[in-house]
C-alpha cells in the first residue's frame, strides 16, 4: 500500500501537460482511450427522463477574454499552459478573445481558468 500512496503523491505534483501526456501514454500503451471511459460512465439513473438539456458538459474550451493589463504575466501563463513560443501567445494574449484550449475537461478548464486569472487575465469556459 506504501508504493500506491507514493505514486499517488507523485501524480499530484505533475503539471497539466505533463498529466495529458501521462494520459496519453497510457492511452498508446494500452489501447484504451480515456474519453471512452467517460462517456461509458455518463450520469447514472438518467434513463429515458433525462434529456439532452439536463446532460453535464464534459468538454470546454478556454476562451481569453483579456489580459486584464496584465500581458506580460498572462503571455507568460499562456506558455507555459499551451507550449506555445513567445510570439505565438504573445499573438493570442494581443488578440482576445481567443480560445486557449478546446475541448478539454471540466477540471483541467478550471485549473487554467485560474491560472490565467491570477496572473491577472481574464477567461470564459464555454
Amino acid at each position: 500500500m506504501a508504493d500506491i500512496n507514493a505514486l499517488v503523491d507523485q501524480l499530484s505534483e505533475l503539471t497539466v501537460l505533463e498529466a495529458a501526456d501521462l494520459a496519453k501514454a497510457l492511452e498508446e500503451r494500452w489501447g484504451v482511450s480515456a474519453a471512452a471511459a467517460v462517456a461509458v460512465a455518463g450520469p447514472a439513473g438518467g434513463g429515458a427522463a433525462a434529456g439532452p438539456a439536463e446532460e453535464e458538459k464534459t468538454e470546454f474550451d478556454v476562451i481569453l477574454t483579456g489580459d486584464g493589463g496584465k500581458k506580460i504575466n498572462v503571455i507568460k501563463e499562456v506558455r507555459a499552459i499551451t507550449g506555445l513560443g513567445l510570439g505565438e501567445a504573445k499573438a493570442l494574449v494581443e488578440g482576445a478573445p481567443k480560445p486557449i484550449k478546446e475541448g478539454v475537461s471540466k477540471a483541467e478548464a478550471e485549473e487554467i481558468k485560474k491560472k490565467i486569472e491570477e496572473a491577472g487575465g481574464t477567461v470564459d469556459l464555454k
